[in-house]
């Protein structure tokens, strides 16, 4: 695909994406059990689109910036660096168990970094001999493997691999189609005990949850949750199960049974979120050209946690 080509893609897929999210204003009351327990606080700003965020283990905090193609590190100090200026428009990002940063890059790649050296490999560039439409969020299992969501957003037209699907990486390397019936599938989480894989879609209400069978291997999916309208983008998971969707409508908490508990507003609309800080009771939110933290009651899940 030529350069000018996927800019243009680019600028026209994300005045899509920034008009499904509408601003929402903050001043409802914390969820009990869950918060915040205290300020909202906006971080850092000035980016074009933040999205994302992943938490090391160590205090420090990585977000992509898609539209400028990079990825920021946020120190425990709270200083703002550049970790890399070419990220091949990564989207989503996690810690793997040996602590290299994996990204889905939406320029069709599945990579992960080693932060000390900042090297770069790839994982995974495609399914049956053609690239992936451009990967956008992913999570890891506790074996090693990568589900992740490869939706239409930024994928060139028409899409390389004629559907919006959700794949698995093995530990081996190996990739396997696992769901081709969802509309711009999009956030993607394991429950606490990995029996459960829940997808969130952007275009629709229904969120869906599978039941994992094996390694890289579900049965048929079920809706656990439906919205009152529109649907997800990002998604992170605490302790006890319970979910965090960004929505339109801000920070949807659901708990495992589909049962909305309530509702945090932010001051823009959210794209992505995790938690950090110590503890895990920081709920990190990349929400527009805004970053912005919150303490919690809840403790996010630390999957690599003995």
């Amino acid at each position: 695909m030529r350069k000018s080509a996927f800019i243009t893609n680019l600028s026209s897929s994300f005045s899509i994406l920034v008009a499904l999210l509408v601003s929402t204003t903050v001043g409802a009351e914390p969820i009990p059990g869950i918060g915040p327990t205290g300020e909202i606080k906006q971080v850092q700003s000035g980016f074009l689109f933040t999205e994302g965020p992943a938490a090391d283990g160590h205090g420090n905090l990585f977000f992509s910036d898609i539209p400028s193609s990079r990825i920021h590190k946020l120190d425990s100090d709270g200083k703002l660096s550049v970790f890399t200026e070419q990220s091949h428009h990564a989207n989503g990002l996690m810690f793997n168990a040996v602590g290299e940063l994996v990204a889905c890059e939406m320029e069709g790649q599945l990579v992960a970094w080693d932060v000390a050296t900042k090297e770069r490999r790839v994982l995974a560039d495609g399914y049956e001999g053609k690239r992936f439409n451009a990967p956008n969020d992913l999570v890891i299992d506790r074996q090693g493997g990568i589900y992740f969501a490869d939706p239409h957003f930024l994928a060139p037209q028409p899409l390389p691999q004629g559907k919006t699907c959700v794949y698995y990486r093995s530990s081996k390397g190996e990739v396997t189609r696992l769901i081709d019936d969802l509309k711009a599938p999009n956030g993607i989480i394991l429950s606490p005990d990995e029996t459960t894989l829940y997808v969130f879609p952007t275009n629709s209400s229904d969120m869906r949850a599978y039941a994992v069978e094996a390694e890289g291997q579900i049965g048929p999916g079920k809706t656990f949750y439906t919205m009152q309208s529109g649907g997800c983008d990002g998604v992170t998971i605490d302790t006890k199960g319970n979910l965090y969707l960004t929505t339109d409508s801000g920070i949807q908490v659901v708990t495992p049974e589909g049962k909305l508990l309530g509702t945090i507003e932010l001051p823009k609309s959210p794209a992505n979120l995790t938690f950090g800080g110590p503890n895990r009771r920081t709920l990190y939110a990349t929400a527009r050209g805004s970053l912005y933290e919150m303490p919690m009651q809840s403790e996010g899940l630390d999957r690599w946690k003995k």
